[in-house]
């Protein structure tokens, strides 16, 4: 799921490295001096605890190899570190997983991005103005729809107490499309773009009316199997992560404490549009899969890539443009890289990978602030880390 300002999640790549020098070894205890990427993503990290975060982890691959930060801590009590190779939630990482199996049946001609929401899905899409035979399988790819976003109507008050009381809830995907249905739709169809969570609920109802199979089944056939992501889970309204994890905390209130919120709100946090749990390691596999052509023909890959503006003020960085399931996003040094975010009540996770997919990186922040700056310095910290990782592993030639 994600929310206003924080919208892909992503992890930071670093690389340990020895250099050999024309002089005798040094003895088998003495620590290597870390490389210059990898202090910089230990600063960043470090940086983004300073800026009021628990815990931080980043996961950074390139070919030289894998580097692996963490600072903070994986839980407020105890203090104990947040955990190597640890479980997150992917939150609307999902979606990303999502659009691929619609594009992959895409490229078998079973479906079509031009198809409308009302051929396959009769009467799903209708009321307030919200009118399916609009609305093409492309737009609720790329958030071109219009569609009103559901997570308003079940999360209307941002308090503690509202995510207490329902967090055991749970929706059918009927159910959410007809909360949204409630509601007039933020422009037409294919003329404005704004993030729905809705679109991503119709898509999985799609794939299973094309299929007859779910959506979770999908992807653990087309993409989970074949890639080996063992870690990576579906798990539905099961609420529990695998061990090891950090905890996760929210900020309802500005000034107000660190609420645990570890067990997540089912009632956005258990379908196609952000439920998926995992690794930083399986995501970042599954990203450069995905930019390195393994998962889909070039013909859907190079629709998936086709972009529109984002618009300034959605809580993205400068220049942001949204494809299909996924994003494109600027680098300081140059090209930029591709990938997807999520986040949930005291989670916020982003995943990104440069275009041939050789550079990729997760970040995982384990708390979010209630207060406008705090957030806004996080999101800008967050999105410099990034950024950083990634230019220095590419003028680094790694």
């Amino acid at each position: 799921m994600i929310f206003r300002r924080y919208r892909s999640s992503a992890a930071v790549l670093a690389t340990l490295a020895a250099s050999a020098l024309p002089f005798p070894a040094a003895p088998a205890s003495a620590t290597p001096r870390p490389s210059a990427v990898t202090e910089t993503a230990q600063r960043d990290a470090d940086a983004l605890r300073d800026a009021g975060v628990t815990g931080v982890a980043v996961r950074l691959e390139t070919p030289r190899g894998v580097t692996s930060v963490r600072s903070g801590v994986g839980d407020l009590d105890s203090r104990r570190p947040v955990p190597k190779a640890g479980y997150v939630r992917f939150g609307s990482t999902t979606k990303t997983f999502v659009a691929t199996v619609v594009l992959q049946l895409v490229g078998e001609r079973r479906l079509s991005l031009d198809q409308t929401v009302e051929q396959l899905l009769p009467g799903v899409v209708s009321g307030a103005g919200n009118d399916g035979r609009t609305i093409t399988v492309r737009d609720l790819l790329q958030h071109t729809s219009g569609l009103p976003d559901y997570v308003y109507d079940v999360f209307p008050d941002p308090s503690a107490q509202t995510y207490f009381d329902n967090r055991w809830r749970s929706y059918r995907p009927e159910q959410l499309v007809a909360l949204a249905m409630r509601h007039e739709p933020a422009f037409p169809a294919g003329t404005g773009w704004a993030y729905s969570n809705t679109n991503y609920v119709i898509a999985a109802m799609i794939i299973e009316k094309v299929t007859g199979r779910t959506w979770e089944q999908q992807v653990h056939e087309r993409i989970l199997s074949p890639l080996g992501l063992r870690q990576t889970d579906t798990p539905g309204t099961d609420p529990f992560l695998p061990h090891p994890h950090a905890s996760n905390y929210q900020q309802f209130a500005v000034d107000g404490s660190m609420v645990d919120t570890t067990i997540p709100y089912r009632p956005f946090d258990s379908g196609a549009d952000g439920s998926m749990t995992g690794t930083a390691r399986d995501l970042n596999r599954f990203f450069a899969a995905l930019a390195g052509g393994k998962l889909l023909e070039p013909a859907e890959l190079a629709a998936m890539r086709a972009t529109v503006p984002v618009p300034q003020d959605s809580g993205h960085p400068a220049g942001t443009e949204a494809g299909l399931g996924l994003f494109f996003t600027p680098l300081s040094c140059g090209s930029g890289y591709i990938g997807h975010g999520g986040s949930g009540f005291g989670y916020v996770i982003r995943s990104a990978t440069t275009t041939d997919g050789r550079r990729t990186i997760t970040v995982s922040a384990h708390s979010r602030s209630a207060a406008p700056q705090s957030a806004a310095r996080q999101e800008d910290t967050l999105n410099d880390l990034i950024d950083h990782a990634l230019c220095r592993t590419t003028q680094a030639g790694r």
